[in-house]
């Protein structure tokens, strides 16, 4: 297939520290306004992603994930969201782009693969139809041009029959056919940035499995910078190069996947961590983080993870820790980040 050619090159980890970030986030914060109350659903995210790079971003459900997602391709409501910070895709600074640019790199620039297809998807218009839509108004070719585009890039995300599946409906297709179509019309326009929002979460275990596997593949053959959100710490160390840990719209803890996962700095990492049944002895309880996660409308004074932290102290709930580097390429938000306590 010629529509979605891999580059010749993608940078090895060590070319990669001498190219210019693809993605620069900087203090975003997000907050959702409304008669009844604030929700500090972002509050001070940063990162960066280079060319060709995965990052995760992992951490229980209302921790901010999706609304950070959201938030890079502003997707958020306008009346009620209040955005700040610095955000840059290439070389599209986001917060400073009108509407009609903003449609513009939508699909082109940055792509989205929702949580859901089925929402996703307009019910009334075949695949085919919405796949050449996209393309036809991104590129400007016809609609024919469009469909062929369609066919192609169903064949490339492995969809079996492919000419019948064009001209399905939604409703038509299994979660998993969904998904593929859902993946085939984020990359129809070649993106260099793929945002994937827990795309696998409505899936078995084995769809699951072959849609991630599927993601990866088609990551390196396009060269594609990607941030993937999810829950699941498997899917994590399955596709992430890197990983960023977040809890109360923070981003707690990050560095590359195989450091934060073997060696968790953040007593929230640990807790998710000790929270999965791999590697757990049978017949014995799994440890789960106690309490839960903190009202949004409401966060705590300190560190936002105190009341349900084993380690935190009068410090903790006074002030909130400050980012700090424990190792090259890693980050950490704990003021107990190297205490006797915390490293037995």
């Amino acid at each position: 297939m010629t529509t979605a050619t891999a580059p010749s090159a993608v940078p090895g980890p060590v070319a990669l520290a001498a190219v210019r970030p693809l993605v620069e986030v900087e203090d975003l914060s997000v907050k959702f306004v409304s008669r009844e109350a604030t929700v500090a659903a972002v509050n001070g995210v940063s990162f960066s992603i280079q060319p060709g790079e995965v990052l995760c971003i992992i951490g229980e459900s209302g921790s901010g994930k999706s609304v950070t997602m959201r938030a890079l391709m502003r997707l958020l409501p306008k009346g009620r969201a209040r955005i700040g910070g610095r955000m840059r895709v290439g070389d599209h600074d986001i917060m400073a782009l009108s509407d009609k640019e903003l449609t513009q790199i939508r699909g082109s620039t940055i792509s989205m693969i929702f949580q859901e297809p089925m929402t996703a998807l307009d019910p009334v218009y075949t695949i085919g139809h919405q796949i050449a839509e996209t393309v036809v108004k991104h590129e400007g070719c016809s609609y024919a041009d469009g469909l062929k585009r369609g066919l192609e890039l169903l064949e490339f995300v492995k969809v079996p029959s492919p000419e019948r599946r064009l001209k399905a409906y939604p409703h038509e297709l299994s979660g998993g056919l969904r998904q593929r179509a859902m993946i085939a019309m984020a990359l129809s326009c070649r993106p260099q940035l793929l945002l994937a929002d827990e795309p696998t979460t409505a899936l078995d275990a084995t769809v699951q499995i072959q849609v991630l596997v599927l993601l990866r593949k088609l990551q390196r053959d396009m060269g594609m910078s990607v941030i993937f959100v999810t829950h699941d710490l498997g899917v994590a160390a399955q596709i992430a190069d890197r990983v960023a840990v977040m809890y109360a719209g923070r981003v707690v803890e990050s560095g590359p996947v195989r450091d934060v996962l073997m060696n968790p700095q953040h007593p929230y990492t640990r807790g998710m961590l000790a929270s999965s049944v791999h590697g757990s002895a049978r017949g014995v309880d799994i440890e789960a983080i106690p309490g839960s996660p903190p009202d949004m409308r409401r966060l705590p004074p300190g560190c936002a993870f105190a009341p349900r932290c084993k380690f935190a102290d009068d410090s903790c709930r006074a002030a909130s820790p400050p980012e700090t580097s424990p190792a090259p390429d890693r980050t950490v938000c704990c003021f107990k980040v190297g205490a006797p306590a915390l490293s037995s």
